[in-house]
């Protein structure tokens, strides 16, 4: 009987022991999930704000992180008004050609040859600051145009200042869906993106708290080098 007993006693035990699992588990659960929402609303709230300044400075450069609607045009748009002294595009399709942007954007040629770049390595955010860092430290540019849409903005300039920490970055946020009021809650595409973009600035957060520092970009063995590779 006593043998009965004990073997009772465990079993008892070991449920007791799987219900403060499960409900610390879905305590946990729920906390994450919480935090998720508040902190996907206090996101919303940033990128809603966030639009183009009334008085911007001028920079050394600007960069356009391709992948939005109405970036590169604001981009030119920038370069031609004398606020920077070259335009980086940065992620383009490695089959567009040059001519291929300038004809989709209403470009002009003379511009396109002499003060504007393209980057076709970068395949996403990383890549984008990656690649700016490296046509940054080509051109000996300490301060640089970020122009992406509003609720790109965030994580842009997070993968940026990671790598160039000591570069003037002025954020320049291109608002193609407006986030004030609610009307925008009607359109699924809108929120999908938001959620998606969220997510993926908590990892990048999530990645950098988990990370060393990012190493300085490994540059060409001559500015002239590099030069000419984003020119292509």
């Amino acid at each position: 009987m006593s043998e009965i007993a004990g073997m009772s006693a465990r079993a008892d035990s070991q449920r007791r022991r799987g219900r403060l699992l499960l409900r610390a588990g879905m305590t946990a659960l729920a906390a994450c999930a919480f935090a998720f929402v508040v902190g996907f609303a206090l996101f919303l709230d940033h990128v809603a704000n966030l639009k183009a300044p009334p008085e911007l400075r001028s920079a050394d450069g600007i960069v356009v992180l391709t992948g939005g609607q109405s970036r590169i045009d604001t981009g030119l748009h920038l370069l031609k008004a004398g606020k920077g002294k070259r335009l980086l595009i940065s992620g383009v399709n490695p089959v567009a050609r040059r001519d291929d942007l300038r004809l989709a954007t209403g470009g002009d040629s003379n511009l396109f040859n002499c003060c504007i770049d393209i980057d076709r390595v970068a395949l996403n955010t990383i890549g984008n600051a990656e690649e700016s860092a490296k046509w940054a430290s080509a051109n000996t540019y300490g301060s640089i145009i970020v122009v992406t849409n509003n609720y790109h903005m965030p994580r842009s300039l997070l993968e940026m200042r990671r790598i160039l920490p000591a570069a003037d970055l002025q954020p320049y946020p291109v608002v193609n869906t407006p986030l004030s009021g609610s009307a925008w809650l009607a359109n699924p595409d809108a929120l999908r993106v938001l959620v998606i973009e969220y997510t993926k600035y908590v990892a990048a957060l999530t990645r950098g708290l988990a990370s060393t520092p990012h190493p300085a970009p490994s540059l060409p063995e001559s500015v002239e080098d590099m030069r000419a590779i984003v020119r292509k």
